[in-house]
């Protein structure tokens, strides 16, 4: 492509975190075609992986804090639900760097799969805790399913700043 992007913060965090939440309420919205409601993904588990893979930071974590509370108070979910989970999900992603570096398309899919279905787990559990029943996991499985399609924009934010730091080459 075009080359590495300088790494200001604005850019690749900030740009990021206001589309995942923007596309958040726009999937939320009521609209249906042929009785069945637009789909639900975990937008912000994008950037909580990119982050993770194009390098360690200060600022991400609490990046991916801002979207999961932003989540909890949006969806009505329990405050912290979607904060912890995403932020267990970028841990992995952090641990698991040196392994996905350098890659394949779908291996990285496949990293990306798993950090959702980390999160959804932990969800899922952290649901079971406070609500004392069990959230449907029809409903568990179509968000994963959703969620791990937008696998390419994560390839494509990892693509645009995974060079852009000269100290981490």
């Amino acid at each position: 492509m075009g080359g590495a992007r300088p790494l200001a913060p604005w850019r690749w965090l900030g740009v990021p975190l206001v589309q995942c939440l923007a596309l958040t309420v726009l999937f939320s919205m009521p609209f249906r075609m042929f009785g069945l409601s637009l789909p639900e993904p975990i937008f912000p588990m994008v950037p909580a992986f990119a982050w993770a893979v194009i390098r360690p930071s200060m600022l991400a974590p609490l990046g991916v804090l801002a979207m999961g509370l932003f989540l909890d108070v949006f969806w009505g979910a329990p405050l912290g639900l979607w904060a912890l989970s995403l932020l267990v999900t970028y841990g992995a992603a952090l641990v698991g760097r040196s392994m996905m570096a350098g890659q394949s398309w779908p291996v990285m899919w496949a990293w990306f799969a798993v950090n959702s279905g980390l999160a959804m787990g932990a969800a899922f559990l952290f649901t079971m805790l406070d609500s004392h029943a069990t959230p449907s996991l029809v409903a568990v499985a179509w968000q994963f399913l959703a969620t791990a399609i937008l696998f390419p924009f994560a390839h494509l934010l990892i693509d645009r700043f995974e060079d852009a730091d000269v100290r981490f080459r």
